[in-house]
């Protein structure tokens, strides 16, 4: 009996599926709050920016990592407009669609994006270079519309401008030859293990 409690205290298995090295990261998360299941969305923070969306064996690896129904997780991972479940583009464009900003002709910002890049809100353009998306909500319904391009809040936008800002966005990223996408760094991280 005792040697069933000391089993169930332990820290969860680390092993990582596929030996993949950016689950490290993960895992010095996990430690840093100590398995603590209260820190769900710290985890699928890190993760995300580490595999750069939550595919569906990452979601059950947090799952079980912090002892979770895989339910509830993907529930976190799917309320939140900052986690996506697909492969993301090089830019993001996330269109708040709340109250103030769909009155405020947020709808027909979204369709202005869709018919220039020929993709449906929640879609990336085949050749991986934008991500649209449709928030409920951004919380900054004084600046509606609001959209955020990059990480760049943009407010009080119109059709016209919304997609002015994506096209600069991207022609910046050509321009300089890289993509907006950040690299992760996998080395050891002495502070986190602490």
């Amino acid at each position: 009996m005792l040697e069933s409690r000391t089993r169930s205290a332990a820290a969860p298995d680390p092993t990582h599926p596929g030996g993949d090295p950016r689950f490290a990261l993960i895992d010095r998360t996990l430690k840093r709050f100590r398995f603590q299941q209260d820190a769900l969305i710290e985890v699928l923070h890190t993760a995300q920016e580490a595999f750069g969306f939550l595919e569906e064996d990452l979601l059950i690896y947090v799952a079980r990592q912090l002892k979770l129904p895989l339910s509830w997780v993907y529930g976190v991972a799917t309320f939140y407009h900052f986690f996506s479940l697909q492969p993301q583009g090089e830019h993001n464009c996330i269109i708040c669609m709340g109250t103030a900003c769909y009155v405020k002709r947020a709808a027909e910002i979204v369709a202005e994006l869709q018919t220039a890049y020929g993709v449906e809100a929640g879609q990336t353009t085949p050749d991986g270079k934008l991500s649209i998306t449709a928030a409920r909500c951004l919380g900054s319904c004084g600046l509606a519309p609001v959209l955020i391009v990059d990480g760049q809040v943009l407010a009080r936008e119109t059709p016209e401008t919304a997609l002015a800002a994506v096209q600069q966005a991207i022609a910046a990223s050509a321009a300089t030859g890289n993509g907006h996408q950040s690299q992760v760094d996998t080395s050891d991280d002495e502070e986190g293990d602490q």
